[in-house]
């Protein structure tokens, strides 16, 4: 059997004493598409940073595709594109994937750039105009390109539908629905409807532990739920008397 893309073990991660991931088990399959969701705060994006050997762990281990996080070579088979992403200001859309081309050894013909950029619904013209010109679904549109150009066999994308509008959500959805199991994708969400429809697999992550891992289906089924965002307030031992009454 292949190794998982993704293992983590025992993970924990504090800033300060204070605990912001305690004991995370996490297993992402190679060819799965598996969604993380929680709350502000939960610590998404610092057990994102922890995969990508962006901050040092307390304990615990990581491994992608085998190989420890720590290595620069466990991360040469994946592309990451984070929440808040600015582009390199004074660069124009082309020069930015041309570089970035360069950085994962790629060369894009522009028969691939415009593929790309159909699917995500992002004018051609925009590669000739300063990036510091685009607006924020522009430029995430951009960052998104540059990471399915990469072909890099995982891609991880924190918060990646952020500043798009309905149109290029609804297209970029049913692109990475064409792609499923060519790629790995591992991603962060508030979006429950975007899980359900993409995922095999989602972790709901709160107050630093994962409280469910799972399909979307087994997630409604094991809290007896109508739907996942009813699902999920019940994971994370909510209610929607709670919820109404505030």
């Amino acid at each position: 059997m292949n190794d998982p893309a993704i293992q983590i073990s025992a993970l924990h991660k504090g800033y300060r004493h204070n605990a912001v991931l305690a004991g995370i088990d996490l297993q992402v399959r190679e060819g799965e598409y598996f969604g993380l969701v929680g709350m502000n705060g939960a610590g998404k994006t610092t057990l994102i940073k922890s995969l990508l050997d962006f901050c040092h762990i307390d304990s615990g281990t990581i491994r992608i595709f085998g190989r420890s996080h720590h290595h620069a070579a466990a991360r040469a088979r994946l592309a990451f594109l984070p929440e808040h992403f600015n582009p390199p200001y004074y660069l124009t859309g082309r020069e930015f994937l041309d570089y970035t081309g360069k950085l994962y050894g790629k060369q894009h013909d522009r028969g691939e750039i415009d593929t790309i950029f159909r699917h995500l619904d992002l004018n051609p013209g925009a590669l000739s105009r300063p990036v510091r010109n685009y607006s924020k679904g522009m430029a995430q549109k951009l960052g998104l390109s540059a990471c399915f150009l990469s072909q890099r066999d995982l891609l991880v994308l924190d918060e990646p539908m952020s500043g798009l509008d309905p149109k290029a959500r609804a297209l970029f959805k049913r692109y990475l629905q064409q792609r499923q199991a060519r790629q790995t994708l591992f991603f962060t969400t508030h979006l429950l409807n975007d899980i359900e429809s993409l995922c095999d697999r989602l972790a709901i992550l709160h107050e630093g532990k994962v409280c469910f891992i799972g399909s979307p289906r087994r997630c409604c089924q094991q809290y007896q739920a109508d739907n996942l965002e009813s699902a999920y307030l019940a994971a994370i031992g909510a209610s929607a008397d709670c919820c109404s009454a505030a």
